[in-house]
């Protein structure tokens, strides 16, 4: 891999790591301290490789000069002596000592695993936690959020600083919770990562490298946890499972242009059937106990999803689990799915009578359903609804694919 190539490369895989240690030394009131130090070092490999060459380990040199970066910064601040003392303390023998920096794989997972539970603690919104995972946690720039938000960056750039500083406020340390706490707090995380990934898989950015980027980080944030004695919950595997039940269609989810391809008309051999393996196995593991959460419930949902035979069975094992998701935690999107279930379970005419008690009549997902069970029995009718629904849709892959339902309704009514 070429230096130009290589750099951006760790930069994404190494700039979280060295942040997260960092962060983890130096305490929450120091989180930019941590991200400049980082910074610098790639700067520091972009100038030095540049005239010297790559070295013979890029990732223990990069180790190394964040070591010393950081023991510099020690050495020359006054802050050391006058406010970081109390904070390192712990680590050291008397404030003039020079902290450690502690680079191994155990010291990153344990520090990406308590910085995980540090930016999702509850004390800050949904998206700011999902904003602050993919900045500190996953090595996304600013640039990046905006895109994955579809919004700019000037946005991101005061919702991370408005987080650091609540988490600041609060006083938040940066450790991994005591096993009595990990329950109530593993729910947050969970969420966070089920958001972060919901960002990948159903995001409109045209970006498709971001959009796949985005899931497989938040399946690599799972696995951590699922890595962790502790943290290694059925909850947890449920959600790797449900995450690795999408992600096995994700490229089944455009044709070759880009073009948005529904469930029906996907073609199941871009399925990747490695990562539906992989889902029964984290399936298979969320078993265990007594506790059913949301996730078990949607990765039961996905995991019919990748029967490829479009069987009365299949149609009614979805159907009632989302009865149970409705039950247990209400949305108007899974009432939606639901009703596409029910007309392939009981036919589309009784879920015409379900869909059309939720007039949710700024929804684009509600025209395109109806537009959907319309479809067969009154044309005209199923035109106007997914006319609506291009109306509401402001994603070109979104448009394309009901352009296309049109266009072949419009075929069958000239016919």
């Amino acid at each position: 891999m070429q230096q130009q190539e290589l750099i951006p490369h760790l930069f994404r895989t190494e700039y979280r790591k060295i942040v997260s240690v960092l962060c983890a030394a130096f305490g929450i009131d120091h989180i930019e301290l941590a991200e400049d130090i980082a910074s610098e070092t790639f700067v520091t490999a972009a100038e030095t490789w540049s005239i010297k060459g790559l070295p013979e380990n890029p990732v223990a040199w990069l180790y190394t000069v964040a070591k010393n970066k950081a023991k510099n910064y020690f050495k020359r601040s006054a802050l050391f002596t006058q406010k970081l003392a109390v904070e390192i303390k712990r680590t050291v023998n008397s404030v003039e000592a020079e902290p450690e920096i502690d680079l191994s794989d155990k010291s990153i997972n344990d520090s990406q695993l308590a910085m995980m539970f540090t930016v999702c603690h509850p004390c800050i919104s949904a998206e700011s936690q999902v904003a602050l995972a993919l900045h500190l946690l996953c090595g996304f720039g600013i640039p990046e959020i905006a895109d994955a938000f579809l919004t700019n960056k000037e946005v991101i750039y005061k919702r991370l600083n408005r987080a650091k500083e609540k988490l600041k406020a609060e006083q938040i340390a940066i450790v991994y919770p005591a096993p009595a706490e990990i329950e109530s707090r593993l729910e947050t995380v969970l969420t966070t990562l089920y958001l972060l990934f919901s960002e990948g898989y159903y995001s409109s950015s045209q970006n498709t490298v971001l959009r796949k980027d985005l899931c497989f980080e938040a399946m690599r944030l799972t696995y951590l946890l699922i890595e962790n004695e502790i943290s290694n919950q059925p909850a947890a595997n449920a959600l790797l499972a449900l995450m690795c039940f999408h992600a096995s269609r994700f490229d089944a989810r455009t044709n070759e242009i880009g073009e948005m391809v529904l469930y029906q008309d996907q073609d199941t051999a871009r399925w990747n059937q490695d990562l539906i393996e992989k889902g029964n196995y984290y399936l298979n593991l969320a078993a265990y106990g007594t506790r059913v959460s949301r996730y078990h419930l949607e990765a039961g949902i996905a995991y019919w999803h990748t029967r490829k035979e479009d069987t009365r069975e299949k149609w009614e094992n979805i159907l009632q689990l989302y009865n149970q998701l409705l039950i247990r935690e209400y949305s108007p999107i899974a009432a939606l799915n639901r009703t596409y279930a029910l007309a392939k379970a009981n036919g589309k005419e009784e879920a015409i009578v379900e869909a059309e008690k939720f007039k949710l009549e700024h929804n684009r997902f509600y025209y395109s359903l109806l537009g959907d069970l319309y479809t067969g029995i009154d044309n005209n009718k199923a035109l106007q609804y997914f006319k609506r629904a291009i109306e509401l849709t402001s994603a070109d892959a979104e448009k394309a694919a009901l352009e296309r339902y049109m266009d072949k309704l419009s075929g069958h009514l000239k016919a």
